[in-house]
């Protein structure tokens, strides 16, 4: 059966372009900045039982937040079906899912719910869904970590058009849902001499 997708972007990421990005990024070289990038997150949270990340590829993040709260129950959403199966070969991942962010919906799901160079490849046009998605997958926190640009702007992308955006994510969402704060923001540097990351901005907010 042919999978029918909302977007061009989504048919990018669950084809062979996502499979490819599987290779080139490795929990191995990931696991020690996303380390320090989550500790310094979760410091400023509280009572974070259950995490639900949106579009978590084969688990980087969740990686190192199983080494940090080992006790955890971690949850993710993945569109790519090879990524999907690696994720599931993690036993202490407690659900696995495959399927798009602009149509899956998890209520109530999770203390903290976030993204990581996601929302810079979803069709402007449907943010508003993922934004909506993030919240009301919360009980309470809300996390971004993607490109930041204070006006939309779109960039070419290994070759491609149209499959990345920057722009004020977390500012969008706080502007649609008046009772999200933002509890703190940084700033990971690609020339970190032992952290680096791929210049991304992140953003926890609290409902």
């Amino acid at each position: 059966m042919t999978v029918q997708y909302k977007t061009e972007q989504e048919k990018f990421w669950a084809t062979e372009f996502g499979c490819d990005y599987i290779g080139r990024n490795t929990v191995e070289m990931n696991l020690p900045s996303r380390l320090k990038l989550f500790s310094r997150i979760l410091e400023r949270t509280r009572d974070v039982t259950e995490i639900f990340e949106f579009g978590a590829n084969i688990g980087n993040n969740l990686h190192a937040l199983h080494a940090l709260l080992p006790e955890a129950k971690l949850k993710a959403l993945e569109i790519n079906s090879e990524a999907v199966e690696e994720l599931k070969s993690n036993k202490w991942m407690c659900e696995v899912h495959q399927g798009s962010l602009l149509e899956s919906s998890f209520e109530n799901s999770a203390d903290l719910t976030f993204t990581s160079g996601v929302l810079i490849h979803i069709n402007p046009d449907k943010l508003q869904k993922a934004y909506e998605q993030l919240y009301k997958a919360s009980r309470k926190y809300v996390m971004i970590c993607e490109y930041y640009n204070p006006s939309p702007v779109s960039i070419p992308y290994r070759g491609h058009e149209d499959r990345l955006f920057k722009r004020d994510f977390a500012g969008e969402m706080m502007d649609t849902y008046s009772d999200l704060k933002l509890i703190d923001y940084g700033f990971a540097y690609h020339r970190d001499p032992k952290f680096p990351m791929d210049d991304l901005n992140w953003f926890l907010m609290e409902k």
